[in-house]
């Protein structure tokens, strides 16, 4: 039997429990808001999704807060009833990206490999650990979140608390490897909860949306977007000493040497999932110039009060450069609102995104973990 087999028989009831709904069907009671000239469609019904990664084919991969990758079969076209690809013998399978015919995916303790043919819809062998997170303890944040560039593969581990002094070497960093997982190295340190990994796929550059610590004052810190590959070597973020422009905690702390972030977003937004999109897109479903070559960013929005707002944001960009530097009275001057209305004037919620990718054809794919949804975001047809 093989190993794509054995999975579809052992992992029936996972499949049960992934599947929140099965396929989206009828009237949607209440959707969050595009912006004219687009439409937004409701594609499937997933439980806890996460990251998502669009295979060449149109499907799309979809990471998941338990333990199993699902796909959404044809989600370019007309989108068929999620499947579970993969199951992890870890959870959080949260993290995903495609890459040269393999899939990686980031999950609480690891970073895994699966490979993947044109067309797979269950993995045809079973995940390959090819490197270890969070070898110390597994309190804080349980996420992890991948990214390719070239032959380089990213993975970034959130700390094991809000503001502290990490015993675990492998937490509060982003790391840099081979494909195979081999020769891991920190590219970026004392950076919170870089949950958002994107490349930009006209220069291979690594961007990350970071989560910044709670109880400073009010409104602060500032959640930040920045080009972490921008210079060479290990690059210090500041955490939990120094944020912003290098602001200090307290008066004994030098934050001379720490990077200032390039992009700006609203204390408590939470950036879970950012893509850019191409410069130059083929697909049927492709975004006009105004929303070409920046970056999609979900905004998880916040946990606490006050109740910040979720929403996907889009960050003008110009080769890893933003058309103006931060300005440190505005934490909203660099991007614009793109999806929006998840959250209502009451405070409640409808919605929370989470991962955003592109898809083969151009569409715009968002996964929202409180409705347990996949989105779809195309141009409106004439």
């Amino acid at each position: 039997m093989t190993f794509a087999a054995r999975t579809g028989a052992a992992f029936a009831i996972v499949t049960a429990c992934f599947l929140c709904c099965g396929n989206a069907g009828g009237d949607e009671p209440s959707l969050p808001r595009v912006p004219d000239g687009f439409t937004l469609t409701v594609i499937a019904h997933v439980n806890g999704p996460r990251e998502l990664a669009a295979a060449p084919n149109g499907d799309l991969f979809v990471g998941t807060s338990g333990h199993v990758v699902g796909l959404i079969p044809d989600a370019e076209g007309t989108p068929g009833k999620p499947l579970l690809f993969a199951s992890l013998p870890d959870s959080r399978a949260s993290g995903v990206a495609f890459a040269g015919g393999t899939l990686y995916v980031g999950s609480h303790t690891g970073v895994w490999r699966i490979a993947y043919h044109d067309g797979d819809r269950v993995a045809a062998s079973p995940p390959e650990r090819i490197a270890s997170v969070r070898t110390q303890d597994g309190a804080g944040h349980s996420t992890t979140s991948v990214a390719v560039a070239g032959t380089r593969l990213y993975a970034s581990v959130g700390s094991s608390c809000n503001a502290c002094t990490e015993t675990d070497p492998t937490r509060a960093k982003i790391f840099e490897m081979a494909l195979d997982g081999s020769a891991m190295t920190p590219r970026a340190a004392n950076i919170r909860n870089a949950v958002a990994l994107a490349v930009d796929p006209e220069t291979n550059e690594l961007w990350a949306g970071v989560a910044g610590q709670d109880e400073l004052a009010r409104g602060h810190p500032y959640e930040i977007f920045d080009d972490v590959t921008a210079t060479a070597g290990l690059r210090d973020y500041g955490w939990p000493a120094c944020y912003e422009d290098r602001k200090p905690v307290s008066a004994d702390v030098d934050c001379s040497a720490v990077v200032v972030p390039r992009v700006v977003f609203p204390a408590y937004e939470t950036p879970i999932g950012a893509v850019f999109y191409p410069l130059h897109p083929s697909g049927a479903y492709a975004f006009g110039p105004a929303y070409r070559g920046g970056a999609f960013v979900a905004l998880h929005g916040s946990w606490h009060e006050p109740p910040v707002p979720p929403q996907v944001v889009y960050v003008q960009l110009s080769g890893d450069e933003p058309p103006a530097p931060v300005d440190w009275k505005n934490p909203s001057a660099q991007w614009k609102p793109f999806v929006t209305d998840f959250q209502l004037d009451d405070g409640s919620r409808i919605g929370r995104p989470t991962g955003v990718t592109v898809g083969s054809d151009g569409s715009l794919f968002v996964a929202d973990d409180l409705a347990n949804v996949v989105y779809r975001v195309r141009p409106r047809v004439p």
